[in-house]
């Protein structure tokens, strides 16, 4: 055989992933308020883009695989209203019957006056102290002292907050460095721990819960003795506290109740981020047939679409570098409400046959959640794993049961003795519920609930139990023993 070189012509097929592909790829694992922002952007750096801010109308639209490439001019936000994702013959989402997700106002669409608070565009975070910690602290400050040394101690102690409220010095470390003497100090900060909120400026935990204690003057020497062995209440020991406290039950109990009602971190809500509440992807409804009717939150789709007018009126007259630009830009723009249309049609795709195979769950709760992974929505779908699981990232459904994450319904499978199988969240529930019905004098040990969810058909090991119940924050059958062991 002659070694030397050749020309050959291969046909071979590859996947070439171009920056548009890989940008689709992102936009389905982005949630709505992250396409937002990606679109946002887009708006920016792309004058063939426009927002449509038009009122929703029911365009009549092609079959998806009608839609030309170039063919976007269309709104994509209608493109993203889906029909009816459920079985077929359910109405469709632009009905007349309630719907639940409705944000409030009055019913009669006439705004109320003054009393009402209707023609205020402002949310309550307007309302909210704006002051931070030092600010708060610093007003307290100037009011509580007037000697110059004792507000120029107080300052510094401000300084030396952890994020908590309590101090991360030493007293005979901060009298040093500021040449004062420990008493000056320990005056100073005694007062300041009776600051709005109290127990701030404390050394430790105890010191914290026991000024809380003596503002709500509840600090007798029972109590004193309590808050000196906080590790024994923290292994509920109650019994060897009751006999150092000289206590009863009941007066055990009132004593731990009062300690819960304290706040162990005083300081910790001052400059705390605001918590950002959850808004939902995807909003389910049930139809008066008794069907489910899917759509994508209208409220953060975005809605954009190109701008042919302004496209044909400056391509003709531009230069032949400009037109070279402007036909980037058309194609990008066309591209991104194309894949919006196409992640919308995914999305809804995807999670209508969610429902459609945890329809037990929404109907009658959690006990009635099947096992499922995301090979199962896969093979119904036509689609690849990876495509499943970007599209259930980051995403949330409000839902009849409350919102949830589209992971949530994805739940590994637990053997039943019958051969059938059970949801391994539907069996955290029943573990939830059957330490919650026990009794003081029959407190379920990990065996036992084996025992019990045998009896109900699920073939558990003891681990898992054990696993599960760590999971939920149950304590151990030897803890809840010790705890109940006192009477309510």
């Amino acid at each position: 055989m002659a070694i030397g070189p050749r020309l050959d012509l291969r046909q071979s097929q590859s996947l070439v992933m171009t920056p548009q592909l890989r940008q689709a790829i992102k936009l389905l694992q982005f949630s709505n308020l992250e396409v937002v922002a990606f679109v946002e952007e887009e708006l920016e750096r792309n004058p063939l883009l426009e927002r449509d801010d038009s009122p929703d109308m029911p365009p009549e639209r092609p079959a998806p695989d009608q839609i030309a490439p170039d063919e976007s001019a269309r709104d994509s936000a209608d493109f993203a209203r889906a029909d009816t994702i459920a079985p077929a013959g359910a109405e469709p989402l632009d009905t007349s019957h309630a719907e639940p997700f409705d944000l409030g106002g009055p019913a009669d669409g006439n705004r109320g006056g003054a009393a009402d608070f209707a023609d205020d565009d402002g949310g309550i975070e307007e309302f909210a102290a704006t002051r931070t910690r030092r600010e708060h602290l610093e007003e307290q400050l100037r009011l509580a002292f007037a000697a110059r040394t004792e507000r120029l101690i107080g300052a510094h102690l401000i300084a030396l907050l952890d994020p908590s409220g309590r101090l991360s010095v030493a007293p005979a470390d901060i009298a040093a460095a500021l040449g004062v003497t420990l008493d000056q100090v320990e005056q100073v900060r005694a007062v300041m721990m009776r600051f709005e909120p109290t127990g701030m400026f404390a050394r430790d935990l105890r010191e914290c819960l026991a000024v809380q204690l003596a503002e709500r003057n509840r600090l007798d020497p029972a109590m004193a003795v309590l808050l000196d062995n906080l590790d024994l209440l923290a292994r509920r020991e109650l019994r060897r506290l009751m006999a150092l406290c000289e206590v009863d039950g009941a007066d055990m109990t009132d004593m731990i109740a009062e300690i819960r009602r304290l706040d162990p971190k005083p300081g910790a809500d001052f400059d705390a981020p605001a918590a950002q509440p959850l808004v939902p992807d995807i909003l389910m409804r049930a139809a008066p047939n008794g069907e489910w009717l899917l759509e994508l939150n209208p409220q953060t789709l975005p809605r954009v679409l190109v701008n042919r007018q302004l496209t044909a009126r400056i391509v003709p007259r531009a230069a032949r570098e400009d037109r070279a630009f402007l036909s980037d830009k058309l194609q990008t723009a066309n591209w991104l409400v194309k894949s919006l249309h196409q992640r919308a049609q995914t999305i809804l795709k995807v999670a209508g046959e969610i429902i459609r195979q945890q329809d037990g769950f929404f109907r009658h709760g959690v006990a009635h959640l099947r096992p499922l992974i995301l090979r199962d929505i896969a093979d119904a779908v036509e689609m690849h794993e990876s495509t499943v699981s970007r599209v259930t990232s980051n995403k949330y459904i409000a839902t009849p049961r409350g919102l949830f994450e589209l992971k949530y319904f994805f739940t590994t499978a637990i053997a039943g003795t019958t051969g059938e199988t059970h949801s391994a969240e539907a069996v955290r529930h029943r573990i939830r519920a059957m330490v919650a019905a026990e009794s003081a004098e029959d407190v379920l040990s990990d065996d036992a609930i084996v025992a019990g969810l045998k009896r109900e058909g699920v073939d558990i090991a003891r681990r898992t139990v054990a696993k599960y119940r760590e999971s939920l924050r149950i304590p151990s059958s030897v803890q809840r023993k010790r705890e109940k062991a006192v009477p309510a």
